[in-house]
């Protein structure tokens, strides 16, 4: 029996990560994700528009960048308690 790309990705997301896992799976990203993981790193969770502020990218980058980074199993989201209509990012490392 095998598992789906999603049940992948949500086995993968329920891991924790060692630092050289972490950064073995930024590695191939582009720099925009690399950037979007580091300010992430500092300052969690934020929304799209609070990390295209942080970093000084476009919001299409950012955009972008965060589903690189949910591909890869590094960034979770979850709804704003502020703003239920936004939703904000977090490391999973």
């Amino acid at each position: 029996m095998s598992m789906s790309t999603t049940e992948e990705r949500t086995a993968a997301a329920e891991e924790t990560l060692s630092e050289s896992e972490y950064r073995d799976r930024l590695r191939d990203l582009p720099p925009s994700a690399k950037l979007v993981a580091k300010v992430l790193e500092s300052d969690s969770p934020l929304s799209q528009g609070q990390l295209a502020e942080e970093s000084l990218l476009p919001d299409r980058t950012v955009r972008y960048a965060l589903n690189r980074l949910e591909d890869v199993g590094l960034v979770g989201s979850r709804y704003s308690f502020r703003d239920a209509r936004k939703q904000v990012y977090y490391l999973k490392h």
